[in-house]
């Protein structure tokens, strides 16, 4: 495949996940904890980066798409193995933290408090697969054709 095809495969794919991860949080109902929402960040990074390869035709960047999802592969590994109970997760998503909610609001009845959404608790999975799972699977197959394009051209020197 060429440069342009792997690194906007790449880029549609990490797109497809930020499409998926916002469908199952707006259309599902699925508030997304903190390790959820910065396994998002990577995803952005990654399509930025192919609209810039896209536009400059620049190989290099490629390597840095690989990159970005390699990022979102090791936030979703840390997360499958926080869900799995391997290892405790950050303090402010897997406890019952209060932090940020004023007395006030939590004593008045009237204001509506969102319960805290924990890191280790799993909302949905496929196939015994959590979502930070299928992630991982999903990121580092992207960040394979992402180096893979860095390569095109090289090889045939």
């Amino acid at each position: 495949m060429r440069l342009r095809l792997q690194t906007t495969l790449a880029a549609s794919g990490s797109a497809a996940l930020l499409l998926a991860a916002l469908a199952f949080q707006y259309l599902g109902g699925l508030a997304p904890c903190q390790l959820c929402i910065w396994q998002r960040w990577p995803h952005l990074v990654a399509v930025l980066i192919g609209l810039l390869i896209a536009a400059t035709g620049w190989r290099p960047l490629a390597v840095l798409g690989g990159l970005a999802a390699l990022t979102s592969a090791g936030i979703g590994l840390f997360h499958v193995g926080v869900e799995q109970k391997w290892w405790e997760g950050l303090a402010s998503c897997t406890g019952g933290s209060l932090q940020g909610i004023s007395a006030t609001d939590l004593l008045n009845p009237a204001v509506n408090v969102a319960q805290v959404v924990r890191c280790d608790a799993i909302a949905w999975q496929m196939f015994g697969i959590s979502m930070a799972g299928w992630n991982v699977i999903i990121s580092v197959a992207l960040a394979l054709i992402w180096f893979s394009a860095a390569r095109v051209g090289t090889a045939r020197r």
